[in-house]
């Protein structure tokens, strides 16, 4: 038994050590419609863009649905998400990406790419 729970000690000190500082884990929408972001650029419902509600504008971030591994990089151009509970949301074409079309919204890990 000591044995086991030190192994799964090892495996989450590990699996934490390689997730990035910055990154966040929640939940993740998408909307596809909509005239100007918050930062003033037309939305383009196609595009790998997203609303976050503290990154800074032009920020990339890699977006990871968590529960079918598919990732995508995104570029913050907007402000959001407003549903409570919510960390980010993808523009319809990032979330055909990630393969959260379907289902409307999904877990996901979001990091801050260099």
């Amino acid at each position: 038994m000591k044995r086991i729970l030190a192994g799964l000690w090892l495996f989450a000190f590990f699996a934490a050590c390689a997730m990035p500082a910055s990154a966040q884990t929640g939940m993740a929408s998408y909307y596809k419609s909509g005239r100007l972001t918050a930062n003033g650029e037309r939305f383009n419902p196609n595009a790998y863009t997203a609303a976050h509600r503290s990154l800074k504008f032009g920020t990339k971030v890699r977006v990871t649905n968590l529960r079918n591994g598919r990732s995508v990089v995104v570029r913050i151009n907007d402000r959001g998400p407003f549903v409570s509970g919510r960390i980010i949301d993808l523009t319809y074409g990032a979330a055909m990406a990630v393969g959260l079309h379907d289902t409307g919204i999904a877990q996901v890990q979001v990091a801050v790419v260099n």
